[in-house]
């Protein structure tokens, strides 16, 4: 069976959205209420530092969350806010993907492999020095920001690219954070402790440390130690839930019904797609199974003699899904960190942005000032071309969870940011 059995159920679900340019506004009358920020820092992963469409470049650097927040507290006497930008000569980073083509609804995304910031052979990418607010770290955990050997910060490109050599394999995220003379923060970290092992179909890499689920009460400990250096000198701030990594379009864009059903208009004698479960058990999968996104451009469904994924004798491999059974695990461990997060911070008077409220209802569909968000891959607004990380448009909406929860928590009116000025997924020309 050809390819473009998966094109077929992609296709179907393109549709054309608008692109804008970002704008920030300058509202008057605004106070930081109980608030000081004069100093915010950012705490966090990937989703902090402005990670997009599978890789971190200057664009989406200047449209992370944080960037935005800033702005915004700005303009009630906020102090300046510096990011480590990649510089316009190596504005693309480590690399990103790009939707290069759309024919008859289906998408072509090609790696962008210009101007690329990698100052040797081994893809470290070019230093950055000097005074940094914006601390995320793709690739951060809970678990990790307190890595005992030190290693983590060698081995990940973007934690190396913020350290001095002197630093580097001696320092850990923990350490990272600290000393930074901050007035206010915000934490939004825990998501890797979960994302990837359900990025890697619930199997965990022995010599892999990201693949693995961190223990509940180890996750708990240690992000009661990251809440008590934050808010050592009274500093007040903001702690943001963890998304359910099953909401996302990494998890649901290759369907099990539409694989099915593409199948079907090719061999009408198709009645099932067969999977591996994690115990082992081969079986006919149902609409709780999660296939993953990169399945679409794996071209392994429905080749072989034995076409692959609809026959028992040859299913998709278990790294391939999410069975049912293991949804269930990953959405246990993110209600119990969510569970530990809400009551750390309860527990220290914090702000609390409930992003995991806000995804599961971007999943259904939303409308937020006048603009339809939803989790659609490429369409849908809110993720880039990764499934897992956000557009611009995206990050502004996220800004504004964390902002409408600032003021409702300390008082303060930091205004809100205009979503319909930055774009969703930049469709070609």
């Amino acid at each position: 069976m050809k390819r473009y059995i998966l094109n077929s159920f992609i296709a179907a679900a393109i549709l054309f959205t608008a692109a804008c340019k970002p704008e920030i506004e300058t509202p008057a009358g605004s106070t930081a209420g109980q608030a000081n920020f004069s100093k915010y820092i950012a705490v966090g992963n990937s989703l902090t530092s402005g990670y997009a469409d599978g890789g971190l470049y200057l664009e989406g650097q200047k449209v992370a969350y944080p960037n935005l927040i800033a702005a915004k507290m700005a303009t009630i006497g906020g102090g300046a806010f510096t990011s480590p930008f990649f510089t316009d000569e190596h504005s693309n980073g480590s690399g990103y993907i790009a939707l290069t083509a759309l024919v008859n609804g289906t998408p072509t995304l090609t790696p962008v492999i210009e101007k690329l910031a990698y100052r040797d052979a081994a893809k470290h990418l070019d230093k950055y020095s000097g005074e940094i607010q914006n601390l995320g770290i793709p690739g951060m955990r809970v678990d990790l920001s307190f890595d005992p050997t030190l290693t983590f910060s060698a081995a990940n490109p973007y934690f190396e690219r913020l350290l001095a050599d002197a630093q580097v394999g001696k320092t850990n995220y923990f350490q990272f954070i600290q000393g930074r003379n901050h007035t206010f923060f915000s934490l939004w970290l825990g998501n890797n402790d979960v994302l990837g092992y359900a990025l890697n179909g619930a199997v965990t890499v022995s010599t892999d440390p990201t693949t693995a689920l961190t223990d509940k009460v180890t996750f708990s400990s240690l992000y009661a130690n990251l809440l008590n250096v934050l808010t050592a000198g009274g500093q007040k701030g903001i702690v943001a839930t963890i998304p359910d990594v099953t909401a996302i379009p990494y998890f649901n864009t290759v369907t099990v019904p539409a694989l099915l059903a593409a199948a079907k208009a090719i061999n009408p004698a198709a009645t099932a797609v067969y999977i591996q479960t994690g115990t082992g058990t081969v079986r006919a999968a149902t609409a709780e199974d999660l296939i993953r996104l990169p399945f679409q451009s794996a071209g392994l469904f429905g080749q072989g003699t034995i076409p692959y994924g609809l026959h028992p004798l040859n299913p998709i491999a278990n790294n391939w899904v999410l069975d049912k059974d293991e949804v269930v695990k990953v959405k246990d461990y993110v209600n119990s960190y969510n569970g530990s997060i809400k009551s750390l911070a309860t527990s220290k008077g914090l702000a609390i942005a409930d992003t995991y409220d806000y995804f599961n209802q971007v999943k259904t569909g939303m409308n937020i000032q006048g603009v339809g968000i939803n989790s659609a891959f490429i369409t849908g607004g809110a993720f880039s071309l990764d499934g897992i990380h956000l557009t611009p448009r995206g990050n502004a909406v996220i800004a504004n969870v964390f902002i409408e929860a600032i003021n409702a928590k300390y008082g303060s009116t930091v205004p809100t940011v205009d979503i319909t000025q930055y774009r969703g997924v930049k469709f070609p020309n």
